[in-house]
């Protein structure tokens, strides 16, 4: 086993609750260092919703999570915490949380787990190579080299490298025939070249709708959820939740759409806003968002819109408020860019999963090889869906290696 993350901590657990012999190598000083940082330190370990809920929520690959899901889904993981004394709570996005809202409880309790059913976990030690030889794998590392029938690697993408995650597996996999998807920052914050949005760091919209859309104003990727305005740009689920689109179209020019009144159409709105000028006549016109939007937010949108902020609402005309409507529903920011790995909760792409067995998490191309976790070309919304994957295909990874060399 390689790697010792969510995905690796869980199949070690499960390859050695089946009595097989388990070796974890793990570079880190630190066990599950992404689980320690995850969630502002709380970590975010699931969803609550159903298999077919982890399903969805990954899209076109979401199939692939099937056999994962039915081995070890939502439930599971939050009845296996709670026999290690970490109960979990559900948040009102759906998130789950331990209610200590500690992640080193929840790295611990998989630690210990893995650790009781006869795993060892040695580290650090960072594995430098991997081949087959004669018959068997050999895993090369920093101390000295390591032969085995079956190896699971988990080492994760590339996204925040400083927890290892430096992409190794990919060239590990490329070795063995495998295709690699091409990896890009997924959930991470957005960088913009405007000002103004900048200035208003701090500022958050509970909901909205956003998008990123090329120069023809072709949508290539949207989300609905709450967005941070911040010192760079964005952040926030909804704009962490479409980062990876503009990293896979970087060579093009792409711009962040935002629908401020993602419940209202553009009807329903202008009526709106008709109706709060006529019952508001004498107070500013910032009056008329200020109980959706920040106070502060409302102003630079009008400013952007050349009104005033403080005119009377009675001084709004008909132009001036089908502009505003314009831009309410679809207000373009520009985009620089994302952050990066360096800040990215996960990677999207990775290891081709058609190359894959699904009912096993085995290499279609290497025998005895398995892959599991982040490695693969698997990635979802913010919401603990992420871990969840980590956990499930790590689960039926160390579930699937067989008890007998074959």
């Amino acid at each position: 086993m390689i790697g010792a993350g969510a995905a690796g901590l869980v199949a070690s657990w499960r390859s050695a609750s089946r009595g097989l012999s388990t070796l974890v190598l793990e570079k880190n000083k630190k066990l599950g260092v992404k689980i320690l940082m995850s969630g502002g330190t709380r970590c975010n370990v699931t969803h609550h919703t159903d298999r077919r809920g982890i399903i969805d929520a990954f899209g076109h690959q979401g199939k692939f999570l099937h056999s994962a899901l039915a081995r070890f889904g939502p439930d599971d993981v939050v009845r296996t915490l709670s026999g290690c004394g970490v109960e979990t709570k559900v948040e009102s996005t759906g998130k789950i949380f331990p209610v200590s809202n500690r992640a080193i409880d929840v790295r611990d309790a998989f630690v210990h787990l893995s650790r009781e059913a006869g795993a060892i976990i040695e580290n650090p030690v960072a594995a430098s190579q991997l081949e087959w030889n004669a018959g068997q794998f050999r895993v090369a590392t920093d101390r000295e080299t390591y032969a085995a029938r079956h190896v699971i690697v988990c080492v994760g993408g590339k996204s925040y490298p400083g927890c290892g995650t430096t992409g190794d597996g990919f060239a590990w996999a490329t070795q063995f025939g495998h295709t690699i998807e091409q990896p890009v920052p997924s959930l991470a914050p957005i960088v913009t070249g405007d000002r103004w949005p900048r200035e208003l760091s701090g500022i958050t919209i509970a909901d909205c709708h956003v998008a990123v859309t090329d120069a023809d104003q072709t949508v290539l990727g949207s989300s609905r959820g709450s967005l941070l305005l911040t010192h760079f740009g964005f952040s926030g689920p909804a704009a962490m939740n479409v980062s990876r689109f503009i990293d896979l179209h970087a060579n093009i020019k792409t711009m962040l759409s935002v629908d401020f009144y993602p419940e209202r159409n553009r009807e329903q709105l202008r009526n709106d806003l008709w109706q709060f000028r006529d019952e508001y006549s004498n107070q500013p016109i910032a009056r008329l968002l200020v109980e959706k939007l920040p106070k502060r937010l409302v102003e630079q949108l009008l400013i952007q819109t050349d009104i005033a902020p403080a005119r009377p609402c009675a001084e709004l005309s008909k132009t001036q408020i089908n502009q505003l409507v314009n831009h309410l529903k679809q207000f373009e920011f520009s985009i620089s860019g994302t952050r990066g790995f360096a800040k990215a909760e996960v990677t999207a792409g990775g290891v081709r999963l058609t190359e894959i067995d699904s009912s096993t998490m085995e290499s279609k191309l290497q025998r005895g090889l398995y892959f599991a976790g982040e490695i693969l070309d698997l990635d979802g919304p913010i919401g603990g869906f992420n871990f969840q994957s980590a956990f499930s295909t790590g689960y039926l990874a160390g579930e699937s290696v067989p008890l007998t060399s074959s």
